[in-house]
């Protein structure tokens, strides 16, 4: 840096590329063709710098971090930083060859340029609801290599010196089955990255040379901050073993995340040596998504307000063998990764939550729930619907509060997808319950958080099914005696007996009739501390909202609950000889 800023022009410009980002990030959600950004806002904007470190990030998914801190470095690797040329645009989705996540998240990268200097980059990533691949969605429980995944973009331009290039738009257009959803999505993501690169090149023109400076101090001031955080942290090293599901009929035992944590000084190694290895089925993480989940556990645990931007990486070091399921080797499959990759944030909570015993540390959290449908008969002039929703669940409790219920958590953070938008966007589906299931929130001094229950019916024949989840096996653990969260399921109602049939929690392309019922129940979370503690007129307000049953009162917390009329009250003679035992 070529002086010192003074701190507060930092902050002034802090929140300056940050309100730059957020601006991008709105414009996508508020111009986008499918539910899933428009709606559900899977969605992430970032400012990057000249040199590639991302700088401001909107505070939306953190699973997308991956591909936001990695694409810039890669555009450089391939073609070169003097031949990005202003008006360029580059277009990436491939894991392997720098787009990041899973082929259904692409990643839009915009240089800005002030007359012939490059001063920083726009970028964005967002969820599309299909690239192809072997099932509608593009994201199956039984893929066995990436090839099978969808259409794999590795880095190339999609705009040179503001114009479109077409031909690539094509391609990406004949590989979809809803090409029109597709075109608009990727016209809002590439209107969105002009915007924010006319406002860095607005702000240049005001700061000069100094906006990039701050830049460079920002990323520097998050470094500091965690390796201070880190410093004054036990010596020591922290392990801790989380477990995924597994993965269908193929992989139906228990799979290790295992995470070393070692502190030295201001050191902060996190090594998954002894995690299981890569397997053939979509669960697989790329590197660039373990980093991401790794990056997403330091900032949560150590300081919500350091600056998220490269300085958080800095500061750590990452071992994952190449070969292990959290750095798999190309072309394992990784469609359904954010599955695994929630475990990640766990299991780092859970080998650190001795040594933060005033952070707020969670116990064991739901998991990402992944539901889509598809059918003949869409809005618009596509020929088919793709319906596609990651349903929420329990987050875990802490030392002082509950978790939280019907919540996204960890590495992702996509909004609820509201009934009405449901039925109106896709009129073969009825959403028949959503609510909070009871008694999945892990009993505690501190109550976990609850999943949900969500019920759609099919009004159309020859509807897929395609159900992708975890902690359908694994309970969400608890912490200092809390109990588990209760666990996911996904269940079949049939139309023509109401027969119910419990389904795998990899379940693929499941053919449905007019009438049936889909039924998914997410999971809940760990509760923390002693049930036993937990003041009974808390229980008692459990009760009467519905999240722990009369009988889950008795037998978890002690607390005999016993009903007047309407009235739930608490029977305190009961409960003290209950407690006491």
């Amino acid at each position: 840096m070529g002086r010192k800023i003074d701190t507060v022009t930092v902050e002034v410009l802090r929140n300056l590329l940050m309100s730059i980002s957020e601006e991008t990030f709105g414009i996508i959600v508020r111009s986008a063709y499918s539910t899933n950004m428009k709606e559900r806002r899977d969605v992430c904007t970032a400012v990057i710098d000249p040199d590639g470190n991302s700088v401001a990030q909107v505070e939306s998914l953190a699973v997308l971090l991956g591909s936001m801190l990695g694409v810039v470095p890669n555009i450089y690797a391939k073609f070169g930083r003097e031949n990005v040329k202003p008006g360029d645009m580059f277009i990436a989705n491939d894991p392997y060859h720098g787009g990041g996540n899973h082929l259904p998240d692409i990643v839009i990268a915009a240089p800005a340029f002030a007359g012939e200097k490059l001063i920083g980059w726009i970028a964005n990533i967002a969820h599309h609801s299909d690239i192809g691949g072997k099932v509608p969605g593009s994201t199956s429980g039984d893929a066995d290599s990436l090839f099978q995944e969808g259409i794999r973009i590795p880095v190339i331009r999609i705009r040179r010196q503001g114009e479109l290039d077409q031909s690539v738009m094509d391609l990406l257009l004949d590989n979809t089955r809803v090409p029109q959803e597709r075109e608009g999505d990727l016209t809002a993501q590439i209107s969105a990255n002009l915007i924010g690169v006319e406002r860095l090149q607005e702000a240049y023109a005001r700061y000069g040379d100094t906006l990039i400076d701050c830049m460079k101090e920002l990323v520097d001031y998050s470094e500091r901050r965690v390796r201070a955080v880190v410093s004054s942290l036990p010596d020591g090293v922290y392990t801790y073993t989380d477990y995924v599901d597994g993965c269908g009929d193929k992989y139906p035992d228990p799979l290790p995340i295992h995470v070393s944590v070692t502190v030295k000084g201001d050191d902060l190694i996190f090594d998954f040596t002894g995690t299981a290895e890569q397997i053939k089925a979509p669960i697989n993480v790329p590197y660039p998504c373990t980093q991401a989940a790794v990056f997403f556990a330091v900032k949560a645990l150590m300081g919500d307000d350091i600056p998220a931007n490269e300085g958080i990486n800095r500061a750590v070091t990452l071992i994952a063998p190449k070969g292990c399921i959290v750095n798999p080797t190309e072309p394992s499959p990784v469609g359904a990764q954010i599955d695994c990759e929630q475990r990640i944030p766990d299991a780092i909570f859970g080998a650190l939550a001795p040594i933060f015993p005033n952070a707020i540390v969670t116990a064991g959290n739901g998991a990402c729930t992944t539901t889509i449908l598809s059918g003949e008969g869409a809005i618009g002039t596509d020929s088919v619907f793709i319906f596609h929703e990651v349903i929420a669940g329990g987050g875990g409790a802490s030392r002082n509060y509950d978790g939280l219920s019907g919540v996204q958590v960890n590495m992702t953070n996509t909004s609820n997808m509201p009934i009405e938008a449901t039925e109106m966007e896709f009129t073969k589906i009825l959403a028949r319950k959503y609510e909070l299931k009871a008694d999945t929130g892990g009993a505690g001094e501190m109550r976990g958080g609850l999943g949900i229950e969500r019920e759609l019916e099919i009004l159309q024949d020859n509807v897929l099914y395609t159900g992708l989840g975890d902690r359908h096996k694994f309970h969400p653990w608890g912490l200092e005696g809390g109990q588990p969260g209760g666990t996911g399921a996904f269940y079949r109602v049939a139309a023509e007996d109401g027969s119910v049939t419990r389904m795998g929690h990899k379940t693929t392309s499941l053919p449905l009739k007019k009438g049936d019922v889909i039924r998914v129940i997410t999971p809940g979370a760990g509760g923390y501390g002693d049930p036993r503690k937990r003041p009974a007129e808390k229980v008692l307000k459990d009760v009467i909202e519905g999240k722990v049953s009369v009988e889950a009162a008795r037998d978890q917390y002690g607390v005999v609950i016993s009903r007047q009329g309407v009235e739930f009250q608490v029977d305190e003679a009961a409960t003290a000889a209950a407690r006491a035992e």
